[in-house]
């Protein structure tokens, strides 16, 4: 299954313009067929790691692609002000993962440690992050990190028409005169309330920061953010340097002996495009690849059989889920939407779709986010129930509508079929609509369809930013059209208060009428599955869904 979201599942279109940089003797790696003089060689890489991917790359700069190649290159290529403290996985021990939780013994309630900012502070009105960065941090270009970057970083969202208008809006930043530089390493952010975002915001992968003096370098006066050079190229802090990205074939990554942190152990990353997961298999199989990237569930337990190969499955921010478009009758009356859930036979979509690899979703926000709750949880399948809500709906004889899927992905195939052959037991003849991947996200963006997939992560471990995003009625990701304006007013004032207690009780209200209200058809949450050679270790599970180069090491 192929996640081709991140906040927007919607793909952003990249110019597929090719760009190579001829690379030193010591990058010079190449894929070798099987059975050559140099395979078992390559076959012990030592410090390259090979990954097989469903795309290199579309583009580097993050604005305008959230597709999986772009979220494993930034996360490598840049670094952000803030990251939050890693912790072994409960249940997956060669695993670690960010610690997301509320922690009301620690500063602002979070477990966070310093990455570009050395230290921060919070204004006791909640009003205003203060930022200290590292001094002698070099980009890759071996300029020195300033306050200036980051505060041209964020003018650079305010400015543009990507992501970055949203990255600012759920902290309510809409000039750049909030953003203010103190000093060469200190800066300064001020909204008009208190915000639980601030510091959150600092560690999500979606706001990374750039070198200003190499992007203004690389400027032109049609071009002032140097979005063409962005495309292709790195300005960031990170540990990473592109050495060759040729999209659709591959992409090099090559670690910077100059980074603040050392440099990683892997000293060449290989994003190599295999399309289809059946290759990826028999390439992780073979050991001609370290990584085989979003396989299908029952693709890891053929490969899970391979004592060279090691599968870590963890709980993630993923969802899937059917959006029941509000303003498309029938799906416009509570009581339908509540039947459709009814209806949905997750037991059997969890057995024989997923292999054991996801979990019922039993809420309307991440069940590893602070704030979740599953009380409010009713829609296990129940097909009388459904009808019984169908009569009170005027419906007794049921309806006809249509379920659109994106063609790219196996499993939302299985699952319609599934929940076609469950609506016929109540009255419900629903007609498959196999969308083309290619333009399967504009079709939801549109939001023209009665019944659509849709399969996306809020990056930000936080119920606000969850909620704002998938439930606030000007949300451009309010995909179902759902409108509650107590909803609303809720969501706002939960991102405008830092109180853990009264954000609680503020979100589990949000979460009782969602769930009673039901603008999705709830499925599941996937897990976050990596497939990977067995001497490769170092996975740590991040809520952004990507790879972090860095952290991989080979066992000897």
């Amino acid at each position: 299954m192929v996640h081709k979201g991140g906040d927007f599942g919607a793909r952003h279109q990249i110019g597929r313009r090719e760009f190579m940089r001829v690379m030193t003797a010591a990058g010079a790696t190449t894929f070798l067929p099987a059975g050559s003089p140099r395979h078992a060689v390559a076959q012990s890489r030592g410090t390259t790691m090979v990954i097989a991917a469903p795309a290199t790359p579309q583009s580097l700069d993050h604005e305008y692609d959230v597709s999986l190649g772009t979220i494993d290159a930034v996360g490598a290529l840049y670094d952000n002000l803030l990251e939050y403290e890693k912790i072994p996985d409960p249940l997956v021990p060669a695993a670690r993962r960010e610690d997301t939780s509320v922690h009301t013994d620690k500063p602002y309630n979070l477990a966070l440690r310093g990455k570009l900012a050395e230290k921060w502070e919070i204004s006791s009105d909640g009003r205003m992050a203060r930022f200290h960065l590292r001094p002698g941090v070099k980009s890759n270009w071996g300029n020195e990190l300033t306050a200036e970057d980051v505060k041209w970083t964020w003018d650079r969202k305010l400015g543009l028409t990507g992501l970055g208008p949203f990255q600012t809006s759920v902290l309510n930043i809409k000039k750049p005169e909030q953003i203010k530089v103190e000093g060469k390493y200190i800066v300064s952010f001020a909204v008009p309330q208190p915000s639980p975002l601030l510091l959150k915001q600092m560690v999500n992968l979606s706001n990374p920061v750039y070198d200003q003096a190499k992007c203004k370098q690389m400027a032109t006066k049609d071009d002032p953010w140097a979005r063409k050079f962005l495309d292709n190229e790195t300005a960031g802090f990170g540990s990473y340097t592109v050495a060759q990205l040729v999209r659709g074939q591959q992409a090099v990554f090559k670690a910077r002996p100059d980074y603040y942190r050392g440099k990683p152990y892997m000293d060449t990353v290989i994003m190599k495009e295999v399309p289809t997961s059946a290759s990826r298999v028999s390439l992780l199989q073979r050991g001609d690849v370290d990584i085989a990237q979003f396989l299908q569930p029952l693709e890891y337990i053929t490969v899970s059989k391979s004592p060279s190969v090691a599968i870590d499955a963890v709980a993630a921010s993923f969802a899937i889920w059917i959006e029941l478009n509000a303003k498309i009758k029938p799906f416009d009356n509570v009581k339908v939407r509540q039947a459709m859930n009814y209806a949905i036979p997750r037991d059997e979509i969890l057995k024989t779709v997923f292999q054991g690899y996801a979990d019922k979703q039993t809420g309307c926000i991440p069940s590893i986010y602070p704030n979740f709750t599953n009380k409010y949880w009713t829609y296990d399948t129940n097909r009388d129930k459904a009808k019984a809500l169908l009569r009170e709906a005027g419906l007794e004889q049921g309806f006809k509508s249509s379920l659109s899927y994106n063609a790219g992905d196996p499993v939302q195939e299985l699952i319609s079929i599934l929940y076609q052959t469950s609506l016929r037991n109540i009255g419900v003849e629903i007609t498959l609509n196999k969308v083309p991947a290619a333009t399967f996200y504009d079709r939801v963006t549109k939001r023209s369809e009665p019944m659509i997939f849709y399969l996306d992560s809020p990056w930000v471990p936080d119920p606000g930013y969850s909620n704002q995003l998938y439930f606030h009625s000007a949300s451009y990701v309010n995909y179902s059209n759902y409108v509650n304006k107590e909803v609303d007013r809720l969501i706002e004032a939960g991102l405008r208060t830092t109180d853990p207690k009264e954000r609680q009780v503020t979100y589990d209200t949000v979460q009782r009428i969602v769930m009673g209200e039901a603008p999705w058809g709830f499925i599941v949450y996937p897990k976050y599955v990596l497939a990977r050679r067995s001497d490769l270790k170092g996975f740590t599970y991040y809520t952004s869904n990507n790879l972090r180069f860095q952290d991989f090491s080979r066992e000897a």
